[in-house]
Order: structure tokens, then sequence, then C-alpha cells
């Protein structure tokens, strides 16, 4: 019960935090390397490697089994495979512990896409995904990354609702584009 009632102020905690600022569009996507987990299994995340397979779709969330991030975890998984069908790799990124993240992966991702470890806030930070109000936690904000390594799109809301949304406009945006310039 305390757990839950600590998962639902910190909700709501975080829910109210003004805008903030991110990444243009067309800036350089800043390169990193984690831990992560998909499906409880632990590997090593570059973000420069999944970019030779295709656009990534780089998520932040505050923290792992709150009601928002469950939410928005949910949402991802349930999309995973129309990610696939547009050749695009989802990541989330928050700083919990990669113990934490390895349960998260299997329960709440379902075992479809990974989520990485930013323990020292370094990801984030690289970014501008830190939370204007307690910094210790990531801004819940949404990036679509060429395989160029470019900023496509970039959506910061706290509500989870609309990254899954948002994020795939921006990708079949981007496919249309790209099918065109052929």
């Amino acid at each position: 019960m305390k757990r839950l009632v600590s998962s639902l102020m910190l909700c709501g905690l975080l829910a109210a935090a003004s805008a903030h600022a991110a990444l243009n569009v067309g800036a350089p996507a800043p390169d990193f390397s984690t831990d992560a987990s998909l499906g409880g299994k632990v590997f090593t995340f570059k973000l420069n490697d999944a970019l030779k397979q295709g656009p990534v779709v780089l998520y932040f969330f505050p923290a792992a089994f709150t009601q928002g991030c469950t939410i928005e975890a949910h949402n991802f998984a349930e999309a995973t495979d129309e990610y696939k069908s547009l050749g695009a790799t989802v990541i989330g990124v928050s700083t919990d512990n990669i113990d934490t993240l390895n349960k998260f992966s299997v329960s709440e991702c379902r075992g479809k896409f990974a989520v990485a470890a930013d323990a020292d806030g370094k990801i984030m930070k690289s970014y501008d995904a830190v939370h204007d109000k307690r910094p210790e936690y990531a801004q819940r904000i949404s990036y679509v990354i060429s395989p160029q390594g470019k900023i496509l799109y970039e959506f910061t809301d706290m509500n989870p609702e609309s990254h899954v949304t948002n994020t795939m406009r921006a990708l079949r945006d981007w496919k249309t584009k790209q099918e065109k310039a052929k």
C-alpha cells in the first residue's frame, strides 16, 4: 500500500511539471552505450549499432512501475510490431537501476522492447530530458532518430497516452518521404 501511495504521489508530482526544452529537430542525436534489458536479459545497448538497423524511437520516462510509466510501457509494447514493420527500434530510458529495469522489461514492457539504465543521468542530460522539478528523474519525452543520427521528431508531454501515436506518425511520415526520394 505504501508503494502504491508513493507511486501515485510521484506520478502526480511529475505530471504537474512545466514545459521543458528538448533537442531540436535536425540536431545530432548524442551517441550512448548503456546496460539495457529486453525480456529480462541484460545486454549493452549502443545507439550507433541500433541506428545501423533503422530509425530509433528513444523515450525517456521518470520511474519504472509508476502509474504513468506503466501505461506508457504497455502502449509501446502493444505497438512494437508496428514499429518493427516501419524498421524502427524502440528503447526506453530511465534513471532506474538495471535490476529494476530487468523486472520492468518482463512485466510492463512485456518482453517486447528494451529499457535502458541511466543511473548517473548522463544520457538524459545529453538529450535535455532532465525533469524540471525533480532532476533525479527524466522528463517524459520521446524522440525519433533517423538512421543518420539526426533528431527527426520530439514530443514532450507528461501524459503517457500520446507518445506512441505521435512517434508512430513521425515514423510513417519519414518513411513516406524516404520512399518518395527513391
